[in-house]
């Protein structure tokens, strides 16, 4: 049951020594106001990196063909190939695990682009339809590539939010308006948004799609394309389909098997876990740091309540003469020791939750979008176990000192100055 007399004899402990009071709780509330605040930083470091592969698929790789460094069938060294459309349907029939493929083909260098009087420099690649399935885009006007596009070799464009902010006025409309890329004129089918942050940002939106096929046929390539994308489904190793995909155009192309170089490749499903790995890391070391801090200030506590007892020598002495029990005064003991470190660890809990939400408001607010860094936030449970590490840490800091007051005995005690 709750006592009213001890919990009047714990505030009337406290407020007779003020000043060492507060400099003791200052440890507790130091601790985890660090742990929550390492926490949050490491919360907005985690999404920072995150929103950079935010609307990429995170099980796709990227493809493309280097010099060989091997001869092979009497094939010298430094000789380049490439990959083409027959690859392309190649490795449709023949790799199952493949969710999407996508050709894609870039138009070297940035291009003056053309629009009435304004002009501005962008990148066009060639793409194809599946592309927004592995790099996803947000619509605001129009729509994508599709099937007919690439079979027509249609002279139609897929522009970027900025090319769109640049080319046209605001009261303009964009969707079937035309565009000059090199000479020739574009019908603007679609306008879209970049789901990433940071410089990413800024390259996604100021890039221009068109189908694939109409750039081959732009840079006089014929059926090759300049590299490609895919999927596989999430159950799927990407590593081991790019793997399968190298022997198979290894094989069609006379490159040596062993030439590991001949191949470039980028994987998001690797690249992704690799984030998370070391984020993993970073949560471990933030809690590992953060914890000891804590015990810091907990030791504090304890040093604290082992003066306090033995300044109230005679008080738990009188108390054991007349009647009082071991138990009740470990009890009135550690419930200082958990009062103390609960209220100074809640303040801090408190204080760093009020900052980071503070931090987190005023990047919303002021759109600041950092290329490593977004909107911290402390995680609810990550409060809960701090708060349960706090109340039981504060039993603990407080029973070294509650044993030794219960071992007082009432005659040495009476003696004691």
């Amino acid at each position: 049951m709750f006592d009213i007399d001890k919990w009047q004899e714990i505030f009337a402990s406290i407020s007779r020594h003020k000043l060492r009071t507060a400099l003791t709780a200052f440890g507790v509330f130091w601790g985890i106001f660090m742990l929550m605040l390492l926490l949050g930083a490491g919360d907005g470091m985690e999404k920072g990196v995150t929103n950079m592969f935010r609307g990429m698929s995170k099980n796709a790789a990227f493809v493309w063909t280097r010099k060989t460094t091997l001869a092979y069938k009497g094939m010298q060294p430094g000789r380049r190939y490439y990959i083409n459309e027959d690859d392309i349907r190649f490795l449709k029939k023949n790799v199952s695990e493949i969710e999407y493929i996508c050709p894609r083909l870039n138009l070297v260098g940035e291009f003056a682009i053309y629009h009435g009087d304004k002009m501005g420099s962008f990148e066009v690649n060639g793409d194809a339809p599946d592309y927004i399935r592995v790099e996803s885009r947000k619509f605001i006007k129009g729509r994508y590539l599709n099937e007919l596009d690439i079979a027509e070799k249609r002279k139609v464009a897929v522009i970027g939010k900025r090319v769109a902010e640049l080319l046209f006025e605001e009261s303009e409309p964009i969707v079937n308006q035309y565009i000059d890329i090199k000479g020739t004129y574009f019908k603007v089918i679609g306008v879209v948004k970049s789901l990433k942050t940071g410089e990413q940002v800024g390259d996604d939106e100021q890039s221009i799609h068109i189908p694939y096929t109409t750039a081959q046929q732009m840079n006089n390539w014929g059926n090759n394309i300049g590299w490609f994308a895919f999927t596989v489904p999430p159950t799927k190793n990407v590593a081991v389909v790019t793997d399968k995909i190298h022997r198979f155009l290894a094989e069609r192309h006379k490159v040596s098997p062993d030439d590991k170089d001949a191949l470039g490749s980028w994987n998001t499903q690797k690249e992704f876990g690799q984030f998370q790995g070391v984020f993993t890391g970073i949560n471990l070391f933030t809690w590992a740091v953060g914890i000891g801090t804590l015990i810091a200030g907990i030791v504090g506590v304890s040093n604290i309540m082992l003066v306090a007892v033995k300044e109230r020598t005679r008080e738990f002495g009188l108390r054991k003469a007349l009647g009082a029990t071991p138990s009740s005064i470990i009890s009135l003991v550690i419930q200082e020791s958990v009062l103390l470190t609960a209220v100074a660890g809640y303040i801090g809990l408190v204080v760093a939750v009020g900052l980071i939400e503070g931090v987190s408001r005023l990047m919303d607010t002021f759109n600041v979008q950092l290329e490593y860094f977004a909107n911290p936030t402390i995680n609810f449970q990550a409060a809960i176990v701090a708060t349960t590490i706090l109340i039981i840490t504060g039993a603990i800091a407080g029973l070294i000192p509650a044993s030794q007051a219960a071992m007082i005995k009432p005659i040495e005690a009476l003696r004691a100055n």
